[in-house]
């Protein structure tokens, strides 16, 4: 009878059933089979509601959905142009820093994609750049802002494995800012090779542009101050955050309407942090289960059998890793792979705040990487081209991320540095 019930959600997950659907089925299932109180479930969704940061994924979302639906995008465009522009590859840079800044507070690569392609990929045209670079580049940036705060996948880890948020975006900087630092130097050997003409820097300029820009240049750096330097909690800088952002774009630069666009933009950002609470109240259950039965504990003695030391863990881990990271959105891969992978790396003694980095890391590659990776269909969808044309555009980019994450997995110190 077990493994008929469980055969049928198997096939309903194969046939396109909402995954939400299917971790409530497996854990009303797994409770009723192992005669555990279905209330079990209902305890884990209170716990994790209680949770004060929980509130931090809602105001970020939105004032990240603020930012790209208002003129910031063309603001920070022209105040980062003005400060590299003049550099080999500059404008190549330009878009990688832009889609960071967005992608770290929309935490959906999928928008800034879709919001800022249009802005940069004829930008990067017009500078000679190849088809394929372009879109390679604007592929691969879609999701290079995942390790910088106040990354929603970094909040939403933080609270799947309980590791300390504050530490996470300390923790994701550095690292961080390798990935944009071996990016920004393909761009300048491209740029190079294309022998742009390169317009000289102009003090004037940038400081007209950072006149502009000045609430786009607050807004990191509030976040980062207020929660270092003891100021803030989290969730009151989100709060700080979003009604900053709020402000700015309704009545001081009047890009949004209080009324006509303000609406439209707490729907679509807030569907997309229903959905994530959907998937994570429905997993809570099941992952109390797995926790109840020892799973990770009995697959780390299974693993034990060919993993002899934790490099060679690494490495499988990795693997692992890039393929979850192909086949689901990243959202979900947090929710249900975390829990598992996490006493499993602690008995490996890879550090809690190394593998957060690591996870993250590999699933931001996972985006670009073929055949199913989301960005590539989401570009593909965005700039009318066929999706093999993606896979080779952004197969350079994913080599060198794919050596920057050899650097994260191998020299911890670098995740680590800024919070021990």
């Amino acid at each position: 009878m077990e493994y008929f019930i469980f055969s049928i959600i198997i096939i309903l997950a194969l046939v396109g059933v909402p995954l939400f659907v299917i971790m409530a089925l497996l854990s009303l299932v797994a409770f009723s089979f192992a005669d555990v109180q279905l209330a079990s479930i209902a305890v884990e969704i209170y716990r994790m509601a209680s949770a004060p940061t929980l509130l931090t994924i809602p105001l970020f979302t939105f004032a990240g959905y603020m930012l790209a639906e208002s003129k910031s995008p063309q603001r920070v465009l022209k105040l980062t142009g003005a400060a590299l522009g003049w550099m080999p590859g500059g404008v190549g840079i330009v878009a990688l820093v832009v889609c960071s800044f967005f992608t770290a507070f929309t935490g959906a690569s999928g928008v800034t994609i879709i919001a800022l392609g249009g802005l940069l990929y004829p930008v990067l045209m017009s500078e000679k750049y190849s088809e394929n670079f372009s879109l390679g580049l604007i592929t691969t940036s879609g999701s290079l802002g995942l390790l910088f705060p106040p990354s929603l996948p970094i909040i939403l880890y933080g609270l799947v494995s309980k590791t300390d948020i504050d530490k996470l975006f300390l923790a994701g900087i550095l690292p961080g800012t390798l990935l944009i630092i071996i990016l920004s130097a393909w761009c300048i050997k491209c740029g190079s090779n294309n022998k742009q003409v390169r317009k000289k820097f102009s003090m004037s300029e940038f400081l007209t542009a950072a006149k502009n820009a000045w609430a786009e240049m607050l807004v990191p750096i509030a976040v980062l101050i207020g929660i270092y330097g003891g100021y803030t909690t989290t969730s009151e800088a989100a709060a700080f955050t979003a009604f900053f952002v709020l402000i700015t774009a309704c009545f001081i630069h009047k890009d949004l309407s209080l009324t006509k666009d303000i609406p439209k933009v707490i729907a679509e950002s807030m569907t997309l942090v229903g959905a994530i609470l959907l998937i994570l109240c429905c997993a809570l259950g099941l992952t109390s289960y797995l926790v109840d039965e020892e799973v990770p504990m009995k697959i780390l003695e299974f693993m034990k059998q060919f993993l002899t030391n934790k490099y060679m863990f690494l490495l499988f881990l990795n693997i692992f890793l890039l393929i979850v990271g192909c086949l689901m959105d990243i959202f979900s891969a947090i929710i249900v792979v975390v829990p598992l992978i996490v006493p499993i790396a602690t008995e490996f003694g890879v550090s809690p705040i190394h593998l957060a980095i690591i996870f993250l890391t590999n699933l931001e590659i996972g985006y670009i990487t073929p055949p199913v990776g989301i960005n590539l269909f989401i570009s593909s969808f965005r700039f009318g081209r066929p999706v093999t044309q993606l896979y080779k555009a952004s197969f350079p980019f994913m080599l060198l991320l794919l050596f920057a994450l050899l650097i994260i997995t191998y020299v911890p110190a670098l995740s680590l540095y800024m919070v021990e």
